[in-house]
């Protein structure tokens, strides 16, 4: 399967943490993105691992696993994994695919030579979480 360039663009415009990007910006992060095609039982991501990859549903499903139990199926377009571009933590949450599933996967490697090819992303990044921090202290603060 071969995703046309239009809808991975539209794939991680949908993604909050790119949601002030430029279309240029986007053509950016959508060229140092991988298409990978995954049988149904691939680990994705391993709750407790330090995360290295950020990942969008193209086409199946995602089972999401907290301590083994089950959080979140998530289909396509869903992403996971976006917190780790920014901090490299450990993940807080195993990812498993449960079909035949197709994804856009971005690792922090990349990720981090668009920053520094493109520093605007950097900045819109920012803004993108400020704008997270103040909805939540407005609502639960």
């Amino acid at each position: 399967m071969k995703v046309t360039k239009k809808r991975r663009l539209e794939l991680l415009g949908s993604v909050w943490l790119f949601e002030q990007c430029s279309n240029k910006e986007l053509g950016v992060l959508e060229s140092a993105a991988t298409e990978m095609e995954l049988t149904a039982g691939k680990i994705l991501t391993q709750q407790g691992e330090h995360g290295r990859h950020f990942v969008v549903i193209v086409e199946g499903e995602v089972e999401v696993t907290r301590d083994g139990t089950q959080i979140a199926m998530l289909g396509p377009g869903s992403f996971f994994g976006e917190m780790s571009l920014l901090d490299g933590k450990p993940r807080t949450a195993t990812a498993t695919t449960v079909a035949p599933t197709y994804v856009l996967m971005l690792t922090t490697d990349a990720f981090n030579e668009v920053l520094a090819t493109m520093p605007s992303v950097d900045r819109k990044l920012l803004s993108v979480l400020a704008s997270r921090l103040r909805e939540f202290e407005e609502r639960y603060l």
